[in-house]
């Protein structure tokens, strides 16, 4: 990885964000690693304006790697702007949470191609340091960034071997109806949210039963659920799941995955 792009997908990045990125990129730099901005990181853009400048991320042979520093509420605005036979035809990784679960799910649904769920702001956010060593060792073909301790709580399956889809439980739901929508039939569904109380989780609990997800899909992964584990709210977000589905199927959990500034990469697709 020798030179990567940022860019925003979802909303723009404010000048509170900008002492953030300048010292990312500083420490970029110090791996060797150049980057490249996108003319829409910044303020607000249009789904196509912004969607333009991705595909022409992906057009561009010199770049390794796109990395959305971004979340929020935009992410689904470039959804029919991104040139899909293009991504389809190269192998650099994107990189996004949050918001980003819709272009990490449309590329998966829309090309077969997986994506990478994680937030590369963190290796600043992360006094600890712990998130640059990751980065520093996946750079170098290790694989502690991916390397996820999975809890079982019901059920029998396995983590490995199986295609993950999901993400943000809110942005993930933005995809149904749509095209845009991965199959979930024989899939693993990651399920993780920063914001949220029992009412939000049980309402999007209870559209993904109604759509049939539960139904599909080999199993369901939890990550962690913030603002539901900040303040011990009852009942659980694992309580809340088991009203649809049944006492059979797999569901493991993780605490290493989620809107934490320690959270580590999970591949989706």
């Amino acid at each position: 990885m020798k030179k990567v792009a940022f860019v925003a997908c979802s909303n723009g990045q404010t000048d509170r964000d900008a002492e953030i990125i300048i010292a990312l990129k500083k420490l970029l730099y110090s791996m060797d690693i150049e980057v490249v901005e996108s003319p829409c990181l910044y303020g607000y853009a249009l789904g196509k304006d912004k969607a333009y400048a991705f595909n022409h991320f992906y057009e561009d042979n010199s770049i390794d790697a796109i990395f959305d520093l971004s979340g929020g509420d935009l992410a689904n605005t470039i959804l029919p702007y991104l040139d899909y036979d293009l991504i389809s035809r190269n192998d650099k990784s994107f990189f996004g949470y949050s918001d980003l679960t819709t272009v990490i799910n449309a590329i998966y649904s829309q090309t077969g191609k997986s994506s990478v769920l994680f937030q590369i702001k963190h290796l600043i956010r992360d006094d600890s340091g712990i998130q640059i060593e990751r980065f520093k060792k996946y750079l170098q073909g290790q694989n502690d960034l991916f390397d996820i301790k999975w809890d079982i709580l019901q059920g029998q399956g396995t983590i490995d071997n199986n295609i993950i889809v999901g993400g943000n439980i809110r942005c993930f739901l933005k995809l149904a109806g749509t095209k845009y929508m991965p199959d979930l039939h024989n899939k693993l569904l990651f399920l993780e949210a920063m914001s949220g109380e029992a009412p939000q989780i049980s309402t999007y609990m209870a559209q993904l039963n109604q759509i049939g997800a539960f139904q599909q899909v080999n199993g369901i992964l939890l990550g962690t659920f913030t603002q539901m584990e900040k303040y011990s709210i009852k009942p659980t977000t694992y309580e809340i799941l088991q009203q649809y589905i049944t006492k059979d199927m797999f569901v493991a959990q993780t605490n290493e995955v989620g809107h934490s500034k320690t959270s580590k990469a999970l591949r989706i697709g």
